[in-house]
């Protein structure tokens, strides 16, 4: 397992993220078209029930994302996405005991779930949206900041790197430059390779096989892969399949010193994560 050189207490709203081991975050969607569970939780109870599961299961935060992000997705109006999300933030920070990842790149998205108990913000587009940066600066919560080129829409559409973990690095580096002059310390910053954006299945093998050199940054990485295409296209599996693949990738990112791994599967991810932490504690 890698060191870990940055401090271990992550003060997200009112509760602390321990970084001193590695977390599952469970995926919500309450969109009506995200890739692997569109539709599936749009509706507030069962949002909540999904929710509860997840973090009886063992997920120390839920990700709660109002605009699908899927390669070709549509963009959604703030309103819109404030209508999905607000309410099931709400309900989760009232009801149970775990850290609200608000999986949003629009400011208005990020001050209200701040206000109705959110702890994290969780941006694909790294804070470059306008009035982001200051929107997420203003909330005090700790940002995750992810590595995409281009839109959701367009980011597949012939991708391009030399060096892609070198680039990545370079991208998330400059991100956190930007997030510092806006007032959010390094101390605050997640950093997300951004597995399966604007990438190909050899980028995103790649910089898997490579991710350890992004703890260069001095900041705590997030992993998210499950059931997305790099799995499909290296195992030739459709997405209700590749539940194995992305266990072998969360025990890989175990290894490698991912500290959050952002999946559907919490149950069985964390069997994962504590199968591992048991041989690792071991005399």
């Amino acid at each position: 397992m890698t060191s870990v050189l940055y401090p271990t207490r992550l003060p997200c709203g009112n509760r602390v993220l321990d970084l001193a081991h590695t977390h599952v975050m469970g995926i919500l969607n309450v969109t009506p078209d995200s890739f692997s569970d569109g539709g599936r939780y749009s509706q507030l109870d069962a949002a909540l029930r999904h929710a509860e599961a997840m973090v009886a299961a063992g997920a120390t935060l839920i990700d709660v994302g109002g605009e699908s992000t899927r390669p070709g997705a549509r963009a959604v109006s703030p309103l819109e996405e404030i209508e999905r999300v607000a309410p099931i933030v709400e309900r989760i920070s009232r009801e149970l005991d775990v850290i609200i990842s608000v999986d949003t790149s629009t400011p208005a998205v990020m001050r209200e779930a701040a206000r109705l108990g959110a702890g994290l913000i969780n941006d694909v587009r790294s804070l470059r949206r306008e009035g982001a940066l200051d929107a997420a600066a203003a909330t005090g919560l700790p940002v995750c900041l992810m590595h995409m080129l281009g839109e959701p829409g367009d980011m597949q559409d012939d991708p391009h790197y030399q060096d892609v973990t070198k680039e990545v690095g370079e991208f998330l580096a400059e991100r956190m430059v930007q997030c510092a002059l806006a007032g959010i310390p390094a101390e605050r910053v997640i950093l997300d390779p951004g597995f399966g954006f604007a990438k190909t299945l050899q980028h995103n093998l790649s910089l898997f096989r490579h991710m350890e050199t992004l703890h260069a940054l001095g900041r705590p990485l997030l992993v998210g892969v499950s059931r997305k295409s790099m799995i499909g296209h290296a195992l030739n599996r459709p997405v209700g399949e590749r539940l194995y693949g992305g266990l072998a990738l969360a025990a890989l990112a175990c290894a490698k010193g991912a500290r959050i791994l952002r999946v559907h599967d919490v149950a069985e991810t964390v069997d994962v994560v504590r199968m591992i932490t048991a041989v690792e504690t071991a005399e």
